[in-house]
């Protein structure tokens, strides 16, 4: 059997057959229960990738195939001419940094599909298909009555990166809410599901960011410590906690429910608020490209984060549960300057200099080269200023 082609990013582990899967109590999907003709997936030569990323970068795709169900990789895998290539998994494009056209195949994952796959006394198990938008996904819970991913409105993406970025905001990351995903393997192109634990989340990370296995190796094999490059989500499920219980641990939350008066808010409200809050803080894609918060927040230890306040006692920080301290990352660069500032057609937000955006638009859009141009020199400034160096969280392609 032939190697998996190179992957951007990737993810999977234990085999998992469609028949283990519930038939769920309310559902939004495609084509479930339709007889099934021959599959062929879209492919598209020289792709426009300029509406696939949130930053708007105009470069494009040398083939892209448009995965709309598990089918479509199936397919992928069987054709030789397109399984032999390196390939690339896009999804909402909203954490990549695009700097030149793209050679490798792009996987563009669009399957769809939204339902409940089991209601207990503790918890609703949805289950959402991977090429869902991820905020629709998070509207959808919640007409549902399905509490608990309200916290996590308006972040950009589908529901298939969620996991392997462990999204987070304001009190809750994806790994609160995981119950498991259902993945292809490429190089068997067998069906797997992973847990929460097989998942390895950590903060804005996860197995799926990591090393490959060694080539000739299935993605099912237990003890494996990194899946990049081995499979592609296919769907993911949540499990929404019964009885549901706010959270309103961030500032901007708290001071919403005191502004308001509301001593019990609702999902909904919180879901309000939360959307309020981004939209006043955070640019819209649609309207300034973005890819998000740009930069990981760093951790240091107690006496890094004392040694540095001697300095610089204005310093933001927050205490972590296992003893490390987290710093804020938009604090240290808006302290060297940076806000509102440009190189070429990239610049830093003025309200958020933890976001970097793009200032040109159409043809004579930011290029990825200038956006990490910009990136490098932020980088350089904190580390000059506070011996910290920044992680980016978006990935350079």
């Amino acid at each position: 059997m032939h190697a998996p082609p190179p992957v951007a990013f990737a993810h999977g582990v234990q085999r998992r057959s469609d028949s283990s899967r519930s038939p769920g109590k309310q559902s939004r999907s495609q084509g479930q229960g339709c007889p099934q003709a021959t599959i062929e997936p879209v492919v598209e030569k020289n792709a426009p990738l300029q509406p696939c990323n949130t930053f708007g970068i105009a470069v494009r795709a040398h083939t892209l195939v448009r995965v709309r169900s598990a089918d479509d990789i199936t397919a992928f895998l069987a054709d030789p001419d397109l399984s032999s290539r390196p390939v690339f998994l896009l999804g909402g494009g909203s954490n990549i940094v695009l700097t030149g056209d793209v050679r490798p195949v792009v996987l563009k994952i669009e399957i769809k599909g939204l339902r409940l796959v089991e209601e207990t006394t503790e918890a609703w198990i949805v289950e959402a298909g991977a090429g869902e938008i991820w905020h629709d996904c998070v509207t959808w819970t919640l007409a549902q009555g399905y509490g608990g991913l309200e916290n996590l409105a308006l972040i950009p993406g589908t529901v298939g990166a969620s996991p392997v970025q462990n999204i987070g905001a304001y009190g809750v990351e994806l790994q609160d809410r995981f119950e498991s995903l259902d993945a292809i393997d490429l190089v068997t192109g067998d069906e797997f599901t992973l847990d929460a634990a097989q998942c390895a989340f950590g903060y804005r990370d996860s197995v799926f960011k990591h090393a490959s296995l060694p080539p000739d190796t299935a993605c099912g094999r237990q003890g494996a410590m990194g899946l990049a490059g081995c499979t592609v989500i296919v769907r993911v499920r949540f499990r929404l906690p019964r009885p549901w219980k706010p959270v309103l641990g961030y500032q901007d939350l708290e001071r919403r429910r005191v502004e308001e008066g509301i001593e019990h808010p609702s999902p909904q409200q919180i879901f309000d608020w939360v959307c309020d809050i981004r939209r006043t803080k955070l640019p819209d894609p649609a309207v300034v490209g973005n890819a998000g918060s740009f930069f990981k927040n760093p951790t240091v230890s107690p006496e890094q984060c004392a040694d540095i306040l001697t300095r610089e006692p204005k310093m933001v920080h927050y205490p972590m549960p296992d003893g490390s301290i987290k710093l804020a990352a938009g604090w240290l660069i808006d302290s060297c300057g940076w806000k509102g500032k440009s190189i070429g057609k990239a610049g830093v937000y003025e309200k958020q200099a933890l976001v970097l955006v793009n200032l040109g638009r159409g043809a004579r859009s930011v290029t990825g080269s200038e956006v990490m141009t910009l990136a490098k020199a932020i980088q350089t400034s904190v580390y000059e200023r506070f011996g910290i160096n920044l992680e980016l969280e978006p990935v350079a392609m």
